[in-house]
Formats: C-alpha cells, sequence, structure tokens
C-alpha cells in the first residue's frame, strides 16, 4: 500500500511468548481503525500461532527469515516503510536482543532497520521481568527512546501469579494510536457513508455511468474508521482493490441510482452522520433491452431518458434520525453563469444539507488518485473549510469539520483523544 494512501502502517513483531494468542485481538483492533498492518512472528511462535492467523487478519503475508522475499528486500523495506513498530508479546530473550542488536531473524532485523517509534509489550514470568539483567536491558532501551510498557500483574501460566503478564490488547492499541498521532473522538459515531458512480442499464452489456472511482469516499471512510467511528460503507461499482483498503467497515457493493437509493435508506435509519460522496446519475433508461443492442444501419438511435430520484434530497430533507447531519458532495465544473462554487453554494442551499463539500472536476481533475480542492459550506452556503491536496489529506479536513459539527451539537465522544 502507498503511504500518499493515507493509511498508518504498523508492523507488529510477535515472538515465542503464550500471549501470542492475545495479539490476535489487537491486530483486529488496529486494523479496524482503517491501520495497515503487517505481522512479522519470530519462528518459534508459529508453534503459538499459525502463519495463516496472521495473514488472513491483515492481507499481507507473514514472513519470518531475512531470506523471505529476498527480492524485495523484505528485511529492510518492511520496516524503513512503518509508520510504527509494536512488539508484543516481547520475551526476555528479545528484549536482550534488541540491546545488543543481535538480527538473528526478520523480526530483529527490522527493529535495527526502523526509523519510526518502537512499542514493546513485555510478557514474561515475574521472576524474568524482576531480574537485574532485564530490568538493566529495560532501563537501557528505554534511554534510546524505546517506549517499553510496564507488564500487567495477574495470573501467568501454570499456577504462578504476579507481575508480568503481557498489557492487554486494547491497552497497546491505546499507546499505538497515541503514537501515531489518532484520535478517537468519533468512537461510537455511527456513520453511513456512499462512495463511487452509479450505473444505469442500457441492456445486458451497456451502461450510462460516470467517472468517479470511489477514492474519495475510500478516504473519509478510513478516517472515520482512525478515529473510532463505526462505518457502514454503501459502495457503488468501487474496485475491491479500493475496498479492501477499508477493513473494519462493514460494506455493501451495488451498481444502480435505485440500489443506492434503497441502501441508503436503511444505513440512514441506523447512523448517526450520513455521508453522500457517490456521484449518482440523474437519469436513467426508460426502456432497457434484454439483450445486447446491434447496429440496425440507422443513423440515430432515439433513448429516452427518465428522472432519478434525489436520494441526497431526500436524505436533507427527510432525516431518518434526529438530530442526524447530512454532508453532501457538489462535483461541478463551473461555466459562464457561475464558479464551481457558485453552483456548490446553490446545491448546498436546494438539498437540505447540513455539510457540502465542493469540489472541482474534469479531464484532468476530481476524478481517480490525483490531489484536489474542496470548499467545505454550511447549510446557508458560508465557507466552513477550504482547502487543496491530497484525497487523504482532503478527507481529514472533511471529518475534522464533521466532527467539529458533533461537538457543537454535543455529541458523544468530544471529550475522547488518544493523544492525551
Amino acid at each position: 500500500m502507498d503511504k500518499d494512501l493515507g493509511s498508518p502502517r504498523v508492523v507488529v513483531g510477535v515472538t515465542g511468548g503464550i500471549a501470542a494468542y492475545k495479539v490476535a485481538t489487537l491486530v483486529r483492533l488496529l486494523v479496524k481503525a482503517g491501520i495497515d498492518v503487517t505481522v512479522i512472528p519470530t519462528p518459534q511462535s508459529l508453534s503459538l500461532v499459525g502463519r495463516t492467523t496472521w495473514e488472513a487478519l491483515t492481507g499481507h503475508p507473514a514472513l519470518t527469515e531475512v531470506t523471505d522475499d529476498a527480492a524485495g528486500v523484505a528485511h529492510v523495506r518492511i520496516g524503513t516503510h512503518a509508520d510504527l513498530v509494536i512488539l508484543a508479546p516481547a520475551t526476555a530473550n528479545t528484549l536482550a536482543k534488541m540491546r545488543l542488536g543481535i538480527a538473528d531473524n526478520l523480526l530483529t532485523n527490522t527493529l535495527l532497520v526502523a526509523q519510526c517509534p518502537v512499542l514493546v509489550a513485555p510478557a514474561m514470568h515475574t521472576q524474568m521481568w524482576e531480574n537485574p539483567a532485564t530490568r538493566d536491558n529495560v532501563e537501557t532501551l528505554r534511554g534510546r527512546g524505546i517506549h517499553v510498557m510496564e507488564p500487567d500483574s495477574g495470573r501467568l501460566t501454570g499456577e504462578d501469579s504476579g507481575k508480568g503478564r503481557m498489557p492487554e490488547p486494547e491497552d497497546i492499541a491505546e499507546q499505538a494510536f497515541a503514537l501515531l498521532g489518532m484520535r478517537s473522538d468519533l468512537a461510537g459515531t455511527r456513520v453511513a457513508i456512499s462512495a463511487g458512480g452509479t450505473r444505469e442499464a442500457l441492456d445486458p452489456v451497456r451502461f450510462l455511468g460516470n467517472r468517479s472511482s470511489g477514492r474519495f469516499g475510500i478516504e473519509i471512510a478510513k478516517k472515520l474508521l482512525a478515529r473510532g467511528a463505526e462505518v457502514r460503507l454503501v459502495a457503488a461499482n468501487v474496485e475491491t482493490a479500493l475496498l479492501e483498503q477499508v477493513r473494519g467497515a462493514r460494506i455493501e457493493r451495488l451498481s444502480s441510482t435505485a440500489q443506492l437509493h434503497e441502501a441508503m435508506d436503511a444505513a440512514a435509519r441506523e447512523a448517526d452522520v450520513v455521508i453522500m460522496s457517490a456521484a449518482v446519475a440523474d437519469f436513467r433508461p426508460k426502456d432497457v433491452a434484454s439483450s445486447k443492442q446491434k447496429k440496425d444501419g440507422s443513423a440515430s438511435r432515439i433513448l429516452e431518458l427518465v428522472e432519478n430520484p434525489d436520494i441526497l434530497a431526500d436524505l436533507g430533507h427527510h432525516r431518518r434520525r434526529e438530530n442526524q447531519l447530512i454532508i453532501g458532495f457538489a462535483a461541478e465544473t463551473g461555466d459562464e453563469r457561475g464558479s464551481v462554487v457558485d453552483y456548490g453554494r446553490r446545491k448546498a442551499q436546494r438539498k437540505g444539507t447540513d455539510l457540502t463539500v465542493v469540489n472541482e472536476v474534469g479531464d484532468a481533475t476530481g476524478f481517480g488518485d490525483v490531489s484536489t480542492a474542496i470548499t467545505v459550506l454550511d447549510s446557508h452556503g458560508q465557507t466552513v473549510a477550504q482547502a487543496s491536496g491530497t484525497k487523504a489529506q482532503m478527507a481529514n479536513v472533511i471529518v475534522d469539520a464533521i466532527a467539529e459539527r458533533i461537538y457543537a451539537a454535543g455529541g458523544e465522544g468530544s471529550a475522547r483523544d488518544y493523544t492525551r
């Protein structure tokens, strides 16, 4: 995954401690928050949790040896591209290796090349944790800037009990979010968001459509997940590769405007925030042919169209829930009668939305993996925010504007912040 897409990259190193099974929960928490996670297990740890588990949870290969993916130089690439490395559970053995700079497997190599923060969650028996050698190793690592958490106290393996339990996955995740600068200010907020572009069938082969890829909606969904929101993504003709970037969201795939209208109506009944970023076809063919239409030699063919329902206006003027926040998008080109923002302002006032994101589109702007400029308007057409940059950066601007509206209304989560 390219870093420009905006998802933080986290490497989770798993060593051969019995607590390795708890790391699966940690990985799930990170993935649900929209983080791109790669697990590097030590060879010994695979006897506790298998490679298949890590690959299924993350969607990435779980490599173990320096010679794995030699062509891709994985022993350097993974660590240098990471935004955070988490070591959990961290055994006494691995802590000693870290202090001495030993690189005898892919994980220890990754720890040597990583230039990002490193978070360590120790797990071992009490006597091992309290041993002077371990204590000296921990203090040395902390002196080098490594973030070493204190282990929990409680039941260990066998009949033993004491300090040495791996910190709970939720606590490790909280520390990770803090180091990544991620907030949980939207925790508990239910968001329904549409993305992509609808298609209206002409026959079994052809359709009327638009150039929307859904990338902007995907970026917004990722930011929402990263800030703790529960996301339901309604995707109209969005490529699978993009949908795979929003692990943790509830995804519904569809094609036509009628299907999108039905899905968003259902999603809005459960949502605190509704975001209509999908590009919706205004018209559809009156009649759809049951077989592919052939050329018949005539100079022209008349295509009769009928108007599709206005999904955004329906959602804006007929709220499905009390105090629901509705956000619309206005993809405009501008002409001699008005600018992009002029048209967006008229749409904001006509559709009944709380916020409208206006962006310019055209042959070389707006669609696909390109930078864009946005203006966020309120229900009166007043400018709330203006910015330009990548879609990942603009997604942050939009989610910030949404969060501010929630806080202004006294919504929950405004006091929650993992960067505290």
